[in-house]
C-alpha cells in the first residue's frame, strides 16, 4: 500500500512537472488499452528515459518497465528505481556473466502477468533519435512466451505504442503517443513452432509500430526525405498524415518557419533561474549520448527550479513582504507556462 501511494505521488509529480516542461501531448487510442488483464505494452525509444515517463504519466494502468541494467549500478539509485517499478535487463554489453541474471528476471516478469499487471519494454533494445523503427529484438517475444510456458492459461496482450517528438532533446516539444490494438499473443504461440511463432509477433509490432510513430525507412533515401520534411516545417505529431506523405511522396507547399515571438520570455526564465541554469550548462557538458539531453535536463528541472523559486521567493519576503513574494513567485509560474505551452519551435535535423 505504502509503495503504492508513493508511486502514484511520484506519478502524479512527473505530470505536473512535463506538463509544464512539454509543449503538448497529443495521446490517442487510450480506448484499446483493457482495464484489466496482463498487458504488455511495447513502445519505440527514441528519446532516453523520458519516454518512459510520458508513457506512464498517460495511461491509466500502472506499470513495470524494464531498462538497462546500468542504470542500477549504485545502491541508492537502485532502491530508488525499484521503488518506481523499474526492472533491470541485462544484455550482452554488460558482459556475459551479467546476462545470467535475466533468468530471475523474466521470472519477475512472469508473475507480474500472472497478476493481471503491466509491463512496459522497448523491444529496439537502445534508444536512437532516427525517426524509423529499427528492428525488433525477440527478447520480448521470450518474455510473453515463457510466461504462457509457465502458466498456459495465461491470457496476455500486447500493445504496441508509438512515440513521436516534433523536436527530440529541445524544449518545449510536441509529443505524440498513440496506443496501438491490442494483440493477443496465445495466438501466435506455437510451442513446436517457436522460430516461426517469434518472427510472427515480432512483424506483427513492428507492423504496427510503423503506423503509430512517424517512420522514415531506414534507406538510402532516409536523409533525403527527413531533409525534405524538415524544410517544409511539417507538424511530425500529426502522425497518419506525415506517414502518407512519406508513403506517397508528394509533399505539401513549403511552409515559412515560425518566428518565435515569445524568445524574449525565454531570457527572462533564465534570468531569473541563473544558478539552476549555469548548473545545468556545466553538467549537461558531461552528457554523452544525445538521447540523455532531455532525460537529465527534466529531471534537473523538475526539482531544481521549483527549489531555487521557493528560495528567492522566500528572500523577497524577507526584504519586502508576502504579497510581492506570492507576487514574485505566481508570475514565475505564468512566465514559464506561457513560454512552454504558446513558443513557436521548427523542425530539427535528425
Amino acid at each position: 500500500m505504502i509503495q503504492k501511494t508513493w508511486y502514484n505521488l511520484f506519478r502524479f509529480l512527473v505530470k505536473i512537472g512535463l506538463f509544464f516542461y512539454s509543449k503538448r501531448i497529443l495521446v490517442s487510442g487510450e480506448k484499446n488499452i483493457p482495464k484489466k488483464g496482463a498487458i504488455l505494452f511495447c513502445a519505440n525509444h527514441p528519446n532516453g528515459l523520458i519516454d518512459p515517463l510520458i508513457v506512464t504519466t498517460n495511461c491509466r494502468r500502472e506499470s513495470h518497465y524494464l531498462v538497462r541494467a546500468a542504470a542500477f549500478k549504485k545502491p541508492f539509485i537502485k532502491k530508488f528505481l525499484e521503488s518506481l517499478n523499474l526492472i533491470p535487463i541485462y544484455r550482452i554489453r554488460d558482459g556475459s556473466s551479467q546476462m545470467a541474471k535475466n533468468k530471475e528476471v523474466f521470472e519477475n516478469c512472469f508473475e507480474i502477468f500472472k497478476r493481471g499487471e503491466t509491463l512496459l519494454i522497448y523491444p529496439e533494445a537502445s534508444h536512437n533519435r532516427k525517426r524509423t523503427i529499427r528492428n525488433l529484438s525477440k527478447g520480448f517475444t521470450r518474455i510473453v512466451f515463457g510466461a504462457l510456458d509457465k502458466y498456459p492459461d495465461l491470457k496476455i496482450s500486447v500493445i504496441p505504442v508509438g512515440l513521436t517528438y516534433q523536436n527530440t532533446s529541445f524544449y518545449p516539444s510536441k509529443v505524440a503517443i498513440v496506443f496501438g490494438k491490442p494483440i493477443a499473443v496465445k495466438t501466435f504461440y506455437k510451442s513446436n513452432e517457436m522460430t516461426s511463432s517469434i518472427n510472427n509477433l515480432k512483424d506483427e509490432v513492428s507492423k504496427q509500430l510503423k503506423k503509430l510513430s512517424v517512420h522514415i525507412p531506414d534507406d538510402e533515401k532516409y536523409c533525403s526525405i527527413l531533409a525534405k520534411l524538415n524544410s517544409l516545417n511539417v507538424d511530425f505529431t500529426n502522425v497518419d498524415s506525415i506517414n502518407k506523405i512519406i508513403e506517397s511522396g508528394n509533399y505539401p507547399k513549403q511552409k515559412k518557419k515560425h518566428v518565435n515571438f515569445l524568445q524574449p520570455l525565454y531570457y527572462i526564465i533564465i534570468l531569473n533561474s541563473l544558478i539552476p541554469f549555469f548548473i545545468w550548462r556545466k553538467a549537461s557538458k558531461k552528457i554523452d549520448e544525445i538521447e540523455f539531453i532531455d532525460t537529465f535536463r527534466f529531471t534537473f528541472s523538475l526539482f531544481a527550479f521549483p527549489f531555487f523559486y521557493v528560495l528567492q521567493t522566500w528572500i523577497i519576503y524577507l526584504f519586502f513582504d508576502w504579497k510581492i513574494a506570492t507576487c514574485y513567485l505566481f508570475t514565475s509560474i505564468v512566465i514559464v507556462f506561457v513560454y512552454s505551452k504558446f513558443s513557436e519551435t521548427n523542425t530539427e535535423n535528425t
